[in-house]
């Protein structure tokens, strides 16, 4: 202490005490740092504890800057999956069945025509009765559950209740025909007047707007994923490299508070703040490891399995609208050029042949099934199973997708049979084939595209719930548990290496 109990003025370099003399009231010492700004970037100002607790602080926000922009990425990240794995496409796939219910709804509406309601054939007539019964419930609930998906939007909700309301006018007028047909005991194939009239309403009512809503609200559920796809993994693209920068900057500044430390003290290392560094480490390679891996298996669950699950339902919904077609065009002759075109469309749709018609359809189908069995490379045509071809990513699917298009072969060439039948005058024998459940009948056939379908169908969502699973798991509680874990591990030892340093200067 000096006289007057002043204390002594300490060396800006050191922080210790100096022998100069204090200066007197108001003036500056020779070779003191300027007041203000400017002193930050005079040399003599950053004495070692100003030094050390400039880069502890830094080191700290770059840190808790880097935590946060970890919790960003990675809680998108988890939004990510939840809204096109458990919300957006479960609705598009929910759409795309509620098209396939409706279009087997028909058909069998169809059927209970061309079957006829004659004691003989009761039998074949209930069993129509019971899928038609089945496709209804099914179609009720796709309504219900997309009613309640969309619990918070006045105008969806009047879109599905406006369905709603169209299906209950279909199903009566199905209702009416059926009970015409039975009341007039007609033929296979020669239904009554009345009931052939009924039926009309009812399936121009589904062609008009039952199935149009419908196809509608896939295609917006699918373009919803789409758009979510595409903005949720650019952002974790962008936020990968934020996460990258900020780590990078903490790991910098640590290093640099390291070489402090061991400059400034003469000290090899300091071990808590190596354990820091090593926790940020770690801690940057798992964060850019979850925004990475969620990244790829979103392309796994969305690109890889989620197109192809749309693009196979989507074609079995409309080859079950075709095989409904096929009896349509058999119990209503008054319609029957308009049904063969709409089988022929559908079938386009299905596999797209350029540069053919219905006449040669069949034809071009055979070459390009024969071209693609010499070399699975060779997909040449478009439609459903075309993108399902060119999409090919999990082991089995090849052969199971290969199964669909052979199997689309033999219903095409069972529909040929059946025209044929009905061309020679044996409408009889075109019924029997075209509702035989045998395999080498066309409803046999017709069940064994559906079983390709289903199986293909399953490969690809398997792969997409466990991609989404994965996710989910990786993205949990564990994840926050450990990035908490390991950012309060880094700055408590950053602040345990410091701490003893600058206690030297008190």
């Amino acid at each position: 202490m000096t006289a007057g109990g002043a204390s002594a003025p300490r060396d800006p370099r050191t922080g210790r005490p100096s022998s100069a003399q204090a200066p007197a009231p108001g003036t500056s010492p020779a070779g003191s740092a300027p007041a203000g700004l400017a002193r930050l970037f005079d040399r003599a100002y950053w004495t070692t504890p100003r030094r050390v607790r400039a880069l502890t602080a830094a080191a700290l926000a770059a840190l808790l800057l880097f935590a946060g922009v970890g919790y960003t990425v990675l809680s998108g990240a988890r939004n990510s999956v939840d809204a096109i794995g458990h919300r957006a496409a479960p609705q598009a796939e929910r759409a795309s069945d509620l098209y396939f219910a409706l279009g087997d709804l028909d058909a069998q509406a169809a059927n209970l025509l061309l079957v006829g309601a004659d004691e003989a054939d009761f039998a074949k007539r209930a069993a129509v009765k019971q899928t038609y019964d089945q496709r209804r419930a099914q179609a009720d609930a796709d309504l219900e559950q997309a009613t309640e998906a969309l619990s918070g939007d006045s105008a969806g909700r009047k879109a599905v209740q406006d369905e709603l309301d169209a299906l209950g006018q279909y199903e009566a007028l199905v209702a009416r025909s059926d009970l015409q047909e039975s009341t007039a005991k007609s033929l296979p194939g020669k239904p009554a007047a009345d009931a052939l009239y009924s039926y009309q309403q009812a399936t121009d009512l589904l062609r008009s707007q039952l199935l149009p809503d419908a196809d509608q609200v896939a295609n917006a559920n699918a373009a919803t994923v789409e758009s979510s796809y595409t903005t949720q993994r650019g952002d974790l693209g962008s936020g990968w490299w934020w996460l990258l920068v900020t780590g990078l900057l903490a790991l910098v500044l640590l290093a640099a508070l390291q070489r402090t430390l061991t400059v400034r003290y003469r000290r090899l290392i300091s071990p808590p703040l190596v354990a820091a560094l090593l926790l940020a480490v770690i801690g940057l390679g798992y964060g850019l490891s979850l925004a990475s891996g969620t990244s790829d298996r979103l392309h796994t669950a969305k690109v890889d399995a989620y197109d192809s699950v749309i693009a196979l339902s989507r074609a079995k919904a409309v080859a079950y609208d075709s095989n409904a077609d096929e009896s349509r065009w058999l119990s209503d002759p008054s319609r029957a050029a308009s049904y063969s075109q709409a089988f022929f469309d559908k079938s386009q749709q299905i596999v797209k042949l350029d540069h053919t018609d219905q006449a040669g359809y069949l034809a071009a189908l055979t070459r390009a099934v024969s071209a693609h069995q010499a070399s699975s490379a060779n997909v040449g045509f478009g439609g459903f199973l075309g993108d399902e071809l060119h999409n090919i990513t999990f082991p089995g699917e090849q052969q199971a997708a290969d199964q669909v298009l052979s199997e689309f072969q033999t219903y095409q060439q069972d529909d040929r049979q059946i025209r044929a039948l009905q061309g020679q005058g044996r409408l009889t024998d075109a019924i029997a084939f075209d509702t035989g459940t045998a395999v080498g009948q066309s409803d046999g056939d017709f069940a064994k595209l559906s079983d390709a379908f289903d199986q293909v169908i399953a490969i690809n969502q398997h792969a997409f719930d466990q991609a989404v699973q994965q996710s989910d798991d990786d993205l949990g509680a564990t994840a926050t548990i450990a990035c908490a874990l390991l950012l309060a591990g880094a700055l408590a030892l950053t602040v345990l290496a410091v701490r003893p340093r600058l206690r030297e200067y008190r």
